[in-house]
C-alpha cells in the first residue's frame, strides 16, 4: 500500500478559483466539474487558499437573506491551506484525513506549486484497487 502514490490518483486538472472571483461564478465552476471545493490561487498563481462548498453555502444563503451580491472568493476562503505532496503515499493521506477531515486536498509539488487536487473519493478508490489487487475474490 505505500506504494500507492498520490500523483498517481489525483485530479491534474481541477477547478482554479482566484481570490478576486465572485463566488457566485466560482460555485458555477466547482458544480460543472462536480468538485467539492476549489484551491484558490493569487495573482502569481500560487496557491493562497481553499474555497469549500459549505463557505459557499454560507455566503449564498447570506446574500439571499439580505439581498446583496454575493461577495468574493478572497473572502471567505480558507487560509493557511491544508496540503499535501504528490509524492506522498495514498495511505499517508488517508491517516491524514482521519485526523484533519477534509473533503478534498490541493496537491503540491516539491516547490510548493499546485499539481492537482485529490479527494476522499479518489482515496478510497485507490485503496479499494490495492485491496482487491492483493486479496482475490475466493469462489
Amino acid at each position: 500500500m505505500e506504494s500507492l502514490q498520490v500523483c498517481d490518483y489525483m485530479d491534474h486538472h481541477p477547478v482554479k478559483l482566484t481570490k478576486n472571483m465572485p463566488v457566485a461564478e466560482a460555485v458555477e465552476r466547482l458544480l460543472q466539474r462536480q468538485q467539492s471545493g476549489g484551491p484558490v490561487l493569487d495573482e502569481a498563481g500560487k496557491l493562497c487558499g481553499f474555497l469549500s462548498e459549505q463557505d459557499c453555502i454560507k455566503a449564498m444563503v447570506e446574500s439571499t437573506y439580505y439581498r446583496e451580491q454575493v461577495c468574493r472568493v478572497g473572502e471567505i476562503m480558507h487560509s493557511p491551506v491544508m496540503t499535501v505532496s504528490d509524492t506522498m503515499s495514498i495511505l499517508e493521506v488517508a491517516e491524514k484525513l482521519l485526523i484533519e477531515k477534509p473533503k478534498m486536498y490541493p496537491v503540491v509539488d516539491a516547490d510548493g506549486l499546485l499539481v492537482g487536487c485529490i479527494s476522499r473519493s479518489q482515496i478510497l478508490a485507490a485503496i479499494d484497487k490495492q485491496l482487491h489487487a492483493e486479496y482475490p475474490k475466493t469462489a
